[in-house]
């Protein structure tokens, strides 16, 4: 039996992921949005809450997550993050396997996830497509996000691996520092290579 070919996505924060993700599905490329699978569980109602809450009292309400709380408590205690990732990723996995099995048919599918080489999964695509711009531009992108600082910017990357350590290590590069148009020509340019 024949699966689809799994593109694995990913980018450090700030170079365009998600914009590059919508360039993927506006070719028909079913894409897996890790993060967005995530928030989903999150939410008031959220399959994740019970466990969080009971990891971590006090950092779950009538809102769902309370992600400004759970962050503190998390962001710079290793021990903590491996619990909540204890919880998280297991629930993840299942539903990108069950997206799999949806998307059975599909010559190519795109896996969409910020930390694939931090966290191992560059072994379970068929390629690896790292989304890059210039530290400038980076850094202008991820500072004019609300609630974003220079330290919290800093403590991100630091959890990140290096963008050119990234780059080295992927089957293709989609640079965003140029312009959108560049950008979607490239994404068309890899799906029309990839895709049979």
């Amino acid at each position: 039996m024949t699966r689809p070919k799994i593109l694995g996505l990913t980018g450090s924060i700030g170079m365009g992921k998600s914009t590059v993700a919508e360039m993927f599905r506006e070719l028909g490329v079913p894409v897996f949005d890790a993060d967005a699978e995530v928030h989903r569980m999150q939410r008031p109602g959220g399959e994740l809450l019970p466990a969080i809450e009971a990891a971590f009292p006090g950092t779950t309400g009538p809102e769902g997550v309370k992600r400004s709380e759970l962050g503190a408590r998390v962001f710079s205690d290793d021990t903590a993050l491996a619990r909540l990732e204890a919880i998280v990723h297991p629930a993840v996995r299942a539903l990108r396997e069950a997206f799999l099995i949806e998307h059975w048919q599909a010559p190519l599918v795109v896996f969409d996830v910020p930390l694939l080489f931090e966290k191992g999964g560059a072994d379970e695509v068929d390629a690896v497509v790292v989304v890059s711009a210039p530290a400038g531009v980076q850094r202008a992108r991820v500072l004019a996000r609300e609630g974003m600082t220079p330290d919290k910017f800093a403590a991100i990357l630091s959890r990140q691996m290096p963008d050119a350590e990234k780059r080295a290590r992927a089957d293709h590069v989609i640079d965003t520092g140029t312009s959108l148009a560049a950008a979607r020509t490239a994404v068309k340019q890899l799906v029309d290579k990839l895709r049979p």
